[in-house]
Parts: C-alpha cells; structure tokens; sequence
C-alpha cells in the first residue's frame, strides 16, 4: 500500500451520470493490484471534504489505473470536475481479490456502480481464456455503456426492459446457475442486490464471493467506519472484533456464507 500523487489522463462521461477516470499511478501500479481491490481517493485537500473516496479498480494496463464511478454528492461531482494532466492523491491498492475456485464455472454479477471490479474480472478471465458469464444490470440503458452479446457470455439487464433482459439481475442469475453443474457467483453492486444473491447462493447451495460497497473514511482500519457483521450469532454480544469485520481490512470481497447484512 502506498500514497502517490498520480496525473489524471482521462475523466470523460460515458453513461448517464457515470465517468471513467483514468490516471497515471505507476508506483500502486508496480504493486501488481488484481480484480476486487480498490484505491482511495482525495477528492480536494480541504476540511470541507476531508474524508477520502474508496474507489474499486475497474482495470489496469502498464503504469494506468482505471476507476468507472457515478456522481452521488458534492464528493463525487468534485472527481468529475478533475481535467486532464491535473493530479490526484491516491492511497493503495487496498483490500483483496477474487479466487477462483477449480472444478467452478464464474458467474460474474455487476449492478451499479459495483460493475467496475466485474468488468476488470471479466476482462481478466478473457485474456486467460477461461470460461465464465458476466451479468450486468442497470435501472434503464441509459446507465449501460457496454453491448447486450449472450452468445459470448456477456448479458446486460434492464429494470424496464429498454435494453437486454428485462428485469433485476437475480432471474437471470437463476436461469444460468440452474443450468450449470457447478456454478460460482462472484458480485459487486448495491446491498439489496447483494443479499438478494446471497439469499439465492444459499437457497441453492452455489458457491458465491461478495464484494461489499462500503462508505469508510480512512480504509486502514481506525475509523471503525466500514464494520460488517459475521454471520455467527454465537459470539458474545462483547466481543466487537470478533463479532464484526472491516471491509476495508477484510474485504471487501466475502464467502458470502460468512456474512450478515443488516
């Protein structure tokens, strides 16, 4: 984990609402960061947004680092606003990876904004030649940048049916897993999704890793900001390190048997 001033050489609007940025960070780079693991970002060095953004990493190719994030706040909106050659501070890369597990065909699963460490997934299988499917769902096609290719293992959704597959990701996700001999979920995306997985992996008794969206203010561990409850209920109600876990420590990826959401 570093700290590095990179230089931004990319920050264009690609959906609605939706940016890619990308930047020169030769030094996190140089740490041979994988799909899952994040960087953490300061927006502007003032005690008016003083906490910093955890970003996931959406790819990397040489000394470039790439990060696909939306405007939600005043935070965000300030990231977007960054031209290039202007320079940003960083800190990473930060948490840990997917795993494949042998014998298991992946299932990749993005929604929202959580679709950056899929796509970097997916990306990476590709090149490796390794058969998998990737699921990405979205309210409407005006939040989706990617083409709708089943025939290559590649599905879009559409909460309205404007693109893609109509409906949330979870029937689709249904359909494949069912069909497979042995399926292994990996996603990324809003809770209520997230549970919605896990509630199926579960039902269904299909391997499944989460990465878990978190808002945390240092992501090392001493705000306590990021807590995520173990799915144990056995542990005494006064033992917090135990009974809890740090995404930013962690995580953010999980079994997602091994955790509870609120």
């Amino acid at each position: 984990m570093v700290i590095e001033r990179a230089s931004v050489t990319a920050n264009e609007l690609i959906a609605e609402g939706i940016f890619q940025m990308n930047v020169s960070a030769p030094k996190i780079a140089g740490e041979n960061p994988s799909p899952g693991q994040f960087i953490n970002i300061s927006v502007i060095d003032s005690w008016f947004h003083p906490l910093r953004r955890p970003m996931s990493i959406a790819g990397r190719e040489g000394e470039s680092l790439k990060i696909i994030y939306k405007i939600f706040g005043a935070g965000t909106r300030l990231l977007s606003e960054f031209p290039v050659g202007s320079f940003i501070d960083l800190l990473g890369p930060l948490g840990n990876t997917f795993e494949l597990t042998e014998g298991a065909t992946p299932v990749l699963v993005g929604g929202g904004v959580g679709l950056a460490p899929i796509l970097w997934f997916d990306e990476t299988l590709r090149s490796n030649g390794i058969d998998h499917t990737t699921i990405i769902g979205a309210r409407h096609s005006g939040e989706h940048f990617l083409e709708h290719c089943p025939k290559e293992g590649f599905i879009l959704t559409t909460d309205d049916g404007t693109v893609g597959i109509k409906g949330t990701v979870l029937p689709t996700i249904e359909s494949i897993c069912l069909e497979m001999e042995n399926p292994k979920l990996f996603a990324c995306g809003p809770e209520p999704m997230l549970k919605a997985v896990k509630q199926f992996a579960e039902k269904e008794t299909v391997l499944c890793e989460l990465s878990v969206e978190s808002y945390m203010g240092c992501a090392t561990g001493i705000c306590q900001g990021c807590a995520i409850e173990h799915k144990s209920s056995s542990i005494s109600e006064h033992s917090y390190h135990e009974r809890f876990s740090l995404v930013c420590l962690d995580g953010p990826i999980y079994n997602a048997k091994d955790i509870r959401f609120p």
